[in-house]
């Protein structure tokens, strides 16, 4: 399918939102951070979001965060309620969650990107929706790009595998 006359492009920031109409493309950059995208291929509407943390520490405020994994998805869940649609008619896809320090040891701050990734798929299988493509964990970044008028999500995934790469001097 091809992209409209006129596109809306959209780049979320770390804790950023956006759910749209067929006019539109998103883009993001995740490392150890997920990426879930909801798109409904009847009605050709979906969004994005990008999370840092699964949850917050602490009580949820009355306004949702998108920094956070369990905010997100409500956010999704409002968004697919306004539009009078079901979570189980989407496409869903879950990116990131990579490990970008595989040279520093181990401990609860180097495992965000594994707890983001177990957060989603909890998470979405509660809400009954299925995840039709993943491309998670692993060691690097990723470039997504998720087009709303067809569904397609590109991802670009930058592997580092040592410290040259990391900008050490040799």
């Amino acid at each position: 399918m091809s992209a409209p006359s006129e596109c809306h492009e959209i780049v979320l920031q770390p804790g950023e939102f956006y759910f749209g109409d067929a006019d539109t493309r998103i883009r993001t950059l995740l490392g150890s951070c997920v990426a879930i995208t909801m798109w409904h291929p009847v009605r050709r509407v979906g969004g994005m979001c990008h999370y840092l943390l699964p949850t917050r520490q602490g009580a949820m405020s009355k306004d949702l965060d998108g920094r956070y994994g369990d905010e997100a998805l409500l956010m999704f869940l409002k968004e697919i309620d306004d539009r009078k649609t079901k979570p189980r008619d989407y496409h869903v896809k879950v990116f990131g969650g990579g490990n970008m320090f595989p040279t520093v040891g181990k401990g609860k701050a180097m495992e965000v990107g594994v707890r983001n990734i177990s957060l989603a798929v909890d998470l979405l299988g509660q809400m009954g929706c299925s995840v039709v493509a993943r491309h998670v964990g692993d060691i690097g970044h990723r470039a997504i790009i998720f087009d709303v008028w067809s569904g397609d999500v590109w991802v670009k995934h930058q592997r580092r595998t040592g410290p040259a790469e990391l900008g050490a001097a040799s």
